[in-house]
């Protein structure tokens, strides 16, 4: 009666919000200082205030029918000049506001990309761990997703392994950088083995391989760590943005798609990608936040709050023992379970009131990720429940 595969990814969640989902009916039973939740990417911290100014000064002073009606399908034309000239100065790039398509945030440019790239039965390569919803993306665009494998303890991609996977069915590989879940970032020197790797292998096929790069997190870096503009490094690439976590609006659903100007047939793809986002109702992005971007492009919220909610969590679990890699980037912690069945392991967390991400959904088994973008109260009150945990269960 109705259709079958979507019927199964409505009636379970992800991992991820159903955990959430949990917390929130836990803290209304308990008390919400007394959960700790540490299962979804929403941030804690405030936006910049640019961000509020900038919305303010738009509903006093622009005409409220421009200000809330239609732009074009694909996106406001200003907006996305200025989107061009940003990226063109701060990476040295070369990239053309006729080929960005605005969007409501990354999950409708992974969306749409897919739908526009693949034919049935095309292959896309994930490198786990890998955010889950890849693969609903992709097999909703009647796709295949293909693992490759990182190499441990680093979690970066195993080159070897990618190049055995990669055939004549290939159409794209996504990476995801800095990572979600692990928070490695994938330097220059990785990423032009990645380039170097694919443009082998379409010589070698005779095909194109396009290369998607996922950026919700790009700003959210600490220390030294740099994060390689990808249209820099390899033509058939394709940028998914949002700006979700870089100014604090996980909320408000907007971002773009940017397709390299040196792609094959790069205006033909841009006009696929607009087919597809027509074809699935994603066209005309939130109107007032599409204007919100111009005077916000460069800002982000306060990064040192996420930086020492890291030092302090990997300072301390460390310290109890716990393995944990420690990220360069984005705002989660990807510790190794204390039982080989990450399920099992989540659910004796609950006994704390820790929520804590099992790692089987990511594609790798044995790990769990916290996402410490939570207040720093949370993580100072965790901290002795973590110590009973690890203590419990050694026992």
């Amino acid at each position: 009666m109705f259709n079958e595969d979507m019927y199964k990814i409505g009636a379970k969640g992800s991992d991820i919000r159903e955990l959430f989902e949990y917390g929130k009916r836990r803290k209304l039973e308990i008390g919400d200082d007394k959960v700790f939740d540490f299962s979804i990417g929403n941030p804690s911290v405030p936006s910049p205030s640019v961000v509020n100014e900038t919305l303010i000064d738009l509903i006093q002073n622009v005409e409220p029918t421009k200000l809330h009606g239609y732009t074009s399908a694909s996106g406001d034309n200003y907006v996305k000049s200025e989107i061009a000239n940003y990226i063109n100065n701060k990476y040295n790039a070369n990239v053309s506001k006729d080929l960005i398509y605005m969007t409501c945030g990354a999950a409708a440019s992974l969306s749409i990309t897919f739908k526009a790239l693949l034919n049935p039965n095309d292959e896309v390569i994930v490198i786990a761990p890998y955010f889950p919803e890849y693969k609903v993306f992709v097999e909703n665009a009647f796709g295949k997703i293909v693992v490759v494998n990182s190499k441990l303890p680093s979690f970066l991609p195993d080159f070897d392994d990618l190049e055995n996977k990669i055939n004549e069915n290939t159409k794209a590989v996504i990476i995801n950088s800095p990572n979600n879940p692990t928070g490695v970032v994938y330097g220059k020197d990785v990423i032009e083995e990645l380039a170097s790797v694919l443009k082998k292998k379409e010589k070698e096929l005779g095909t194109n391989i396009y290369l998607v790069s996922d950026e919700p997190y790009r700003e959210l870096v600490y220390g030294d760590a740099i994060v390689p503009f990808i249209t820099n490094y390899y033509h058939n690439s394709i940028v998914c943005y949002s700006f979700s976590k870089s100014l604090s609006l996980p909320g408000e659903r907007i971002g773009y798609i940017l397709v390299n100007s040196e792609c094959v047939e790069a205006i033909k793809l841009y006009k696929t990608i607009c087919g597809a986002g027509r074809s699935m109702g994603f066209v005309c992005a939130p109107a007032l936040f599409q204007y919100m971007v111009p005077k916000c492009l460069g800002y982000t919220s306060d990064i040192n709050v996420y930086k020492e909610n890291r030092d302090i969590l990997y300072k301390e679990l460390t310290s109890y023992g716990y393995e944990v890699v420690k990220p360069e980037g984005a705002f989660y912690l990807f510790i190794k379970s204390l039982d080989e069945d990450s399920y099992a392991f989540s659910e004796f967390a609950k006994k704390y009131e820790l929520l804590l991400v099992p790692s089987d959904s990511f594609g790798v088994k044995g790990y769990i990720r916290i996402s410490y973008c939570v207040s720093r109260k949370q993580i100072v009150d965790s901290l002795p429940s973590f110590k009973k945990l690890i203590e419990d269960y050694n026992k």
